[in-house]
């Protein structure tokens, strides 16, 4: 019996640009180390997870120190987009708790018009027309 070897030659061009930031990002946080996202990503040279951490890190090589270096254009927008797609989950997580708190709240009115029908009391608090007078009163002195 043959074993078929899958193996397939990459080189960084395989890679996106996206990709390789957040691999350095992963592993300048310490959230994976060199061999660890070797292995989680399939990476296969040893030297190209240190190359991307020279090309895109904020470790300065030459001084043997961390800076914060200037980003590239690229960087930058590729991180905006990233914060824009956040953003907009977010929004639309707000969005749907929203509706959900109004569709609650129109439920437990109906329950309130309800309970007032069926048991002949007045729930809801109605203010009388002294207490308006005095809170009106009260809101123009202030």
């Amino acid at each position: 019996m043959e074993e078929t070897n899958n193996y397939v030659k990459r080189t960084q061009k395989d890679y996106s640009l996206q990709f390789k930031i957040q691999l350095v990002k992963e592993v300048e946080s310490g959230t994976l180390g060199l061999s660890e996202a070797r292995k989680k990503y399939g990476i296969q040279g040893d030297s190209t997870v240190r190359k991307w951490l020279q090309k895109y890190g904020n470790f300065d090589w030459d001084n043997q120190m961390s800076t914060n270096m200037p980003k590239s254009p690229e960087q930058k927008v590729l991180e905006l987009e990233a914060k824009v797609k956040l953003l907009e989950k977010q929004k639309a997580q707000l969005e749907r708790q929203n509706y959900i708190a109004d569709e609650k709240a129109i439920i437990f009115d109906m329950m309130i018009d309800i309970a007032e029908k069926e048991f002949k009391i007045d729930i809801r608090k109605n203010a009388s027309s002294e207490q308006l007078k005095r809170t009106q009163a009260k809101g123009k002195k202030a």
